[in-house]
């Protein structure tokens, strides 16, 4: 294994893994940390654990117990995944997970850069941009766990970190390659560990991991690896042969845990034309809506792809908070939406797509997933997965990601016949 990527929730590391994969590296997404060695053919290794809202010190302990397991690998680069909203508090996590990975590497000139192009986010001057809006403008100020207020990278991580934050400006960026290593050891010697750089297009994600084809940890969103498998083939070391992709037959669901903008737009164009159940905030909580009554409900409409979902407008979501406590209430459904999708694989679904980082890792919790093979990309950052050794598909989607028609397209995706 070559290259040895940490990644803080399921979606965000599938998202990396269909990166990776699109750019010739033989990929495979482990879900929570192996208990066995990974295969000689794999050459980057996508660790995905769950780590985005847990307390800090859990979040930092289970990101170096991922690292050294990658190291015992052979990797000689790490990548620190997370999402290209930046989700996280004033408190962390992603600061605090980068700072210790970097002690423990001992590295120096960490690249913090969550930008994805091809998804809108671009990071200009050290802010990040959704589409044409500031992230704190985007609908993101108002997530239920991470409300991301402010667009400035550097000062949010700056408030996360026990160093400062050194900057690459996009003049330098634009530069290439030697022009962005140089800003980097810059920053190094003016005493910054972590380094905010921007980026607006592909391109300029290709120039910065070129310009990282020597430095031990990278931190960003999937974009930040689009040119670091290039690094690797310079040097002859990958073997550009895709490993074949193969869906399933057998009957599919839809699983929405995610209240973000994008996907209440999916889910109200997928309830248009197919039967759908809302769980809300109250059923839960109340058990007026458990495990057997969704398994009812889905497997009584088996053949017409149902939708259950619990994805509420934020004036909804914050009022539920308010009423039963934040935490409670989210492990309260996301234990739900673990059961369930445990359940129904149980009576023979074998085609699972699920809406939300948070759901899609108790999606995956749920189903007891250890690994995953990458196949075709349905919607920039979310490809179609097959489960090592079982007859089982899933979409793992992100809460932002996704064309209106996302849940039609990865259905399909997910079948036999692609």
């Amino acid at each position: 294994m070559l290259l040895g990527c940490i990644g803080d929730d399921f979606t965000g590391s599938s998202d990396l893994a269909n990166t990776l994969v699109k750019n010739g590296m033989r990929t495979t997404q482990y879900c929570g940390l192996p208990q066995a060695d990974a295969g000689a053919d794999v050459e980057a290794g996508v660790v995905a654990l769950k780590t985005r809202s847990i307390p800090v010190e859990e979040a930092i302990e289970e990101s170096l117990q991922a690292l050294e397991w990658l190291q015992r690998q052979g990797c000689t680069q790490f990548l620190f995944k997370y999402c290209s909203t930046f989700d996280s508090t004033p408190e962390g996590n992603i600061g605090p997970v980068a700072e210790a990975l970097a002690d423990r590497l001992g590295a120096r000139k960490v690249i913090v850069c969550p930008a994805f192009p091809g998804a809108g986010r671009t990071l200009y001057q050290g802010h990040l941009f959704v589409q044409d809006r500031l992230l704190s403008e985007s609908g993101m100020e108002n997530h239920p766990l991470t409300p991301m207020t402010d667009p400035d990278i550097r000062r949010w991580l700056g408030l996360q970190v026990k160093g400062s934050v050194g900057h690459v400006a996009y003049g330098q960026v634009a530069g290439g390659a030697e022009t962005i290593a140089a800003a980097l050891t810059r920053e190094d010697q003016a005493g910054h560990r972590l380094i905010v750089v921007d980026a607006l297009t592909d391109d300029d994600l290709t120039a910065i991991g070129a310009a990282a084809h020597n430095i031990p940890l990278l931190t960003g969103g999937s974009g930040i690896a689009t040119g670091l498998p290039g690094n690797f083939r310079q040097r002859g070391l990958l073997a550009d042969a895709r490993e074949a992709w193969e869906g399933v037959d057998g009957p599919a669901v839809v699983l929405s845990g995610s209240c973000s903008n994008a996907t209440r737009r999916q889910v109200e164009r997928y309830r248009q034309a197919h039967l759908s159940f809302e769980v809300t905030a109250d059923a839960v909580m109340d058990s007026s809506v458990d495990v057997d009554a969704l398994v009812h409900f889905v497997e009584k409409h088996r053949d017409a792809v149902p939708l259950v979902y619990s994805s509420a407008d934020p004036a909804t979501v914050k009022a539920a908070q308010s009423r039963y406590g934040t935490e409670p209430l989210a492990h309260a459904i996301e234990t739900l939406f673990s059961d369930l999708a445990g359940a129904l694989a149980a009576t023979g679904f074998t085609r699972i797509v699920s809406a939300g980082g948070e759901t899609s890792g108790a999606v995956v919790r749920g189903l007891g997933i250890e690994a995953l093979q990458i196949g075709p990309e349905i919607d920039p950052g979310v490809p179609a997965m097959r489960v090592t050794g079982k007859p089982l598909a899933v979409a793992l989607k992100s809460g932002n990601f996704g064309a209106d028609n996302f849940f039609d397209k990865a259905v399909t995706a997910l079948g036999a016949q692609t």
